[in-house]
């Protein structure tokens, strides 16, 4: 009997200090987690992007924001070329970078990569993400284009509509344009055309016109991005550089003496969605506009890589997508600092600032996918 009670107690023990040595190699693998969050979600699909790692004085979001624009180079000498949208409605402009010069009229389609750059709300092939990453695609070889939506790159808009981060038809508009002429295609989005981008990738699924695609800074949760403009910084700082150049366009558009009052007395961007975007494009309400908009539940569906990458400390972004959101072939890459297409990094060797680190996680994420060379 006491044999017996001897051998139970030591059972227990046994099974107890188990319990304990299991629960302490899972608090340390979450631990470790927390430590390296860019590399555990990106691990999952196997690409692991350069850490993006700031010094202390350079994590401030709202300086990670606005400082990158200072530091671009000089854009480049593009080609440009006018197409028609997919309403065929208004002319839009293509700015290339090409790798040497092509012949586009040869009726041979071109075999080296073109990376598409799908820009943000008012950008344009001047921006400063836009130039950086132009020069840093020419110097792999490959080609380059920023494909404008209406109303940008200096081309005003003809008909009624102007662009929207959920115009997945205008999307593969241009990128069945672009695949008349070259083989291999792979796209980036960045903000509102990151959005844009992400939810045609699972819109189209399969169907989509470029083999893999990279958004940055993208607002896939619209509604939480639109709350995330109305605190105080967003209200005051990023509203009005954003706001002002569209409701110029907006106003020397085709509209009525009331659409006018209106516009000219919206100071927030979700109200100029309500009042201008979002009849405009066929939505009832802003707030229909940013539920059928948003990326984020398309991107279960998914079917061609796509790098996502967010900054927590956007200021601008809102709900950023969770691995339970997206297909297998989403790869998530969260950073602790960044702020909104910024990245701005400093060279200590150097002595200088640098914001190469976003053209060269989607030149390595391109290379990682396998890009034809």
């Amino acid at each position: 009997m006491i044999a017996q009670l001897k051998q139970k107690l030591k059972s227990k023990s046994k099974s107890a200090s188990a319990t304990k040595a299991k629960n302490k190699a899972k608090s340390a693998s979450e631990q470790q987690s927390n430590q390296q969050p860019n590399e555990k979600s990106a691990q999952q699909n196997g690409f692991v992007p350069t850490p993006f790692n700031p010094p202390f004085w350079l994590t401030n979001p709202h300086l990670q924001t606005i400082l990158p624009k200072f530091f671009a180079p000089k854009p480049p000498t593009y080609r440009r070329e006018i197409i028609r949208d997919s309403l065929d409605e208004s002319d839009v402009a293509y700015d290339f970078y090409d790798a040497y010069p092509i012949d586009t009229k040869s009726g041979q389609k071109e075999q080296t990569p073109l990376v598409v750059l799908f820009h943000g709300m008012e950008g344009s092939s001047d921006s400063h993400y836009a130039r950086v990453l132009a020069h840093h695609i020419h110097a792999q070889g490959w080609h380059f284009v920023v494909a404008h939506f209406r109303s940008c790159g200096g081309i005003p808009a003809s008909g009624r509509v102007f662009y929207n981060a959920g115009d997945t038809a205008e999307v593969h508009h241009m990128l069945q344009t672009l695949t008349q002429h070259y083989e291999h295609i792979y796209a980036v989005g960045v903000s509102l055309g990151g959005n844009a981008l992400a939810k045609y990738m699972g819109e189209y699924a399969e169907d989509v016109c470029c083999e893999a695609a990279v958004s940055i800074s993208s607002p896939v949760d619209m509604s939480s991005a639109a709350m995330n403009m109305q605190r105080f910084l967003g209200q005051k700082i990023y509203t009005p550089y954003l706001l002002n150049p569209i409701i110029k366009k907006a106003l020397k558009n085709e509209i009525s003496d009331e659409e006018i009052e209106a516009i000219k007395a919206v100071d927030r961007i979700s109200d100029f969605d309500h009042i201008f975007t979002a009849p405009r494009h066929g939505y009832r309400s802003n707030n229909d506009y940013y539920r059928s908009a948003s990326a984020l539940p398309y991107l279960i569906d998914v079917a061609k890589p796509l790098l996502l990458i967010s900054a927590m400390d956007d200021p601008f972004i809102g709900f950023t997508a969770t691995q339970n959101d997206v297909s297998e072939c989403v790869t998530l890459v969260d950073t602790d600092h960044g702020g909104h297409i910024g990245y701005l990094r400093y060279l200590p060797e150097q002595k200088k600032f640098d914001i190469n680190w976003i053209p060269e996680t989607v030149a390595d994420y391109f290379k990682f996918v396998g890009i034809a060379s």
